[in-house]
């Protein structure tokens, strides 16, 4: 049987800015269907980012994004009766997916503020490369380094 075929989703804009990636960002952010809330959520942590770092708002999410996303995955493969974990490029469709939600997981982990607070710092950690989501990606890195060796089973 033939797999079925996946079509490219066409994301919307965000209405402040009129960026696509903004506007998966405050997808991303939003829970239980309530978009208003984290549009409120994402543009109160740009504007604290605007204060906080004297720059554009966006460019700073996009210095973040590009710090906290992976070049290198593992993922697992039975060869043999054994688990290799095999170390390969992530596309990047999937680049910005990670980073951005490895960004917003590491906010929501964070306790006793609120959302927009949260976002916005550790947007700014991920722009100077610190913080919770560039350390998950420097530990995938590692993981897939030490995993070199098993390369050459990849497909």
């Amino acid at each position: 049987m033939r797999k079925k075929r996946v079509y490219k989703k066409h994301h919307q804009p965000d209405s402040l800015y009129g960026r696509v990636d903004v506007g998966r960002l405050i997808n991303y952010v939003m829970r239980e269907g309530k978009r208003s809330a984290a549009r409120k959520a994402v543009y109160g942590a740009f504007e604290k980012i605007k204060k906080e770092t004297k720059k554009e708002p966006v460019s700073v999410f996009e210095q973040a994004l590009t710090n906290a996303s992976p070049m290198l995955e593992v993922f697992s493969k039975r060869v043999g009766g054994a688990n290799y974990q095999i170390p390969r490029e992530v596309r990047p469709e999937r680049r910005f997916i990670l980073g951005v939600r490895w960004i917003v997981n590491a906010a929501r982990s964070k306790k006793g503020k609120p959302m927009h607070e949260k976002l916005a710092a550790e947007i700014i950690a991920a722009a100077k490369n610190e913080g919770d989501a560039v350390k998950k990606k420097l530990d995938m890195h590692r993981q897939a380094e030490a995993n070199r060796a098993f390369a050459h089973f990849a497909r």
